[in-house]
């Protein structure tokens, strides 16, 4: 009885916009993530080159991360944060489609980096809305909650993209526009969110592209540290397609090496809402130390493993890190920051965080092909260590005042 009164106070936190946000970011993960089996395998097909298709990635994902800064910086000013959200995932539900209208080599550049854009413009504004609508201490759960939605999302995609092309091998171009329903269901739902007041701010404020940046020296001590501490850790970071290349080179299949990845996001999804109620009680800072802990432990791991069994249970732990840190560092970056200016604290981060993420993996490429996987692998692992070191130092630094 005691257990379910818990339960139940647990989701009274979680209100109507915090729902229909998670909805929203749940469908189109499906979407998303539905065509992410297959997407190096059409670029390919349509004449990439692996240097070609790092490029296009690179170039979307840096175009993704500035326009977070951009983006959240003009909702702070305007006030707003449904329109930024809406426009978001319609543009990128659009353009996820249009990839296979032409063949063009820089139509494809066009549409991938306008689809990764609509992720600029939706995800500071979003996460922003989503520390508006609950208190300090119970963000863990919140953005765990969301996380949870988000990645079930993630999990569900590759599932039907294998099942699809189980049926229908290499038909890319239908599952291409199959992506497209999904995504126009989380811009339907999108029309349910209203922003709470009437901003009484500028419908049309006057900033720079990167007028973002100028909140950094004004932002407090605190989010300087922790924002140095998570850009540090980012630089050993690098792309989850390192993982799932680790697995290849093991001699896994592709279907396996797939299975793997949904498999992560299913745990993932499960541990991101317990992560949270966790990192409420036990502390957002000492939930994230430990989740870069679990990070080193598994990319250490990762250098020396060979068994399938080590790899279920390093991708399990792999899934309970992301669930501590992911959602718990927003929420901390966020209680370091003026409510009125939330979305620029994270546009800011996540503007920084999109560089130090280009470098980093260029950087365990250059090392993966320089010295080979393993040498990479515990790379990573050794940094993510010295990251949870500073973080922990600076959260005493903090604590000792």
């Amino acid at each position: 009885m005691v257990l379910k009164e818990r339960i139940r106070s647990y989701f009274r936190i979680i209100s109507k916009p915090i729902l229909l946000v998670s909805l929203v970011s749940f469908f189109n993960d499906i979407g998303s993530e539905l065509l992410y089996p297959v997407m190096p395998v059409f670029l390919s097909s349509v004449g990439f080159s692996v240097v070609l298709i790092g490029v296009l990635e690179g170039l979307a994902e840096a175009t993704a991360g500035i326009s977070k800064g951009y983006f959240g910086n003009l909702s702070d000013q305007t006030g707003r944060r449904v329109p930024f959200i809406r426009f978001g995932y319609l543009l990128s539900a659009l353009a996820k489609p249009l990839l296979v209208a032409f063949t063009w080599v820089w139509w494809i550049f066009a549409v991938r980096t306008a689809d990764r854009l609509g992720k600029g413009i939706r995800s500071s504004a979003r996460d922003a809305l989503l520390s508006d609508e609950t208190l300090p201490e119970n963000k863990g759960k919140v953005f765990g909650f969301h996380r949870a939605f988000d990645t079930l999302g993630a999990a569900i995609g590759p599932f039907i993209a294998l099942l699809y092309l189980w049926y229908y091998p290499e038909d890319y171009k239908t599952l291409f526009l199959l992506a497209i329903f999904p995504g126009v269901v989380s811009v339907l739902i999108t029309f349910f969110l209203k922003d709470k007041n009437k901003p009484d701010r500028p419908e049309k404020p006057k900033t720079s592209f990167l007028g973002f940046l100028k909140y950094y020296p004004k932002a407090s001590t605190d989010y300087k540290l922790l924002i140095a501490g998570l850009l540090f850790f980012t630089l050993f970071n690098s792309s989850d397609a390192f993982l799932l290349l680790g697995l290849k080179e093991s001699g896994l299949s592709d279907a396996q090496m797939i299975g793997f990845y949904i498999f992560y996001n299913l745990v993932f999804a499960l541990a991101a809402f317990p992560m949270g109620v966790i990192a409420d009680k036990a502390g957002l800072h000492k939930t994230l130390i430990a989740g870069v802990l679990v990070f080193s432990f598994v990319y250490t791991g990762m250098g020396m493993a060979s068994a399938t069994l080590h790899f279920v249970i390093l991708f399990i732990l792999y899934g309970i890190y992301a669930a501590a840190t992911d959602g718990v560092s927003k929420a901390l970056i966020t209680n370091h920051c003026r409510r009125e200016e939330t979305a620029t604290g994270l546009g800011l981060y996540n503007a920084l965080a999109s560089i130090v993420t280009l470098i980093s993996s260029s950087l365990a490429g250059l090392i993966w092909f320089s010295f080979g996987a393993g040498t990479m692998f515990v790379f990573a692992g050794s940094g993510a260590l010295l990251s949870a070191i500073y973080l922990a130092v600076i959260h005493h630094r903090k604590s000792g005042k």
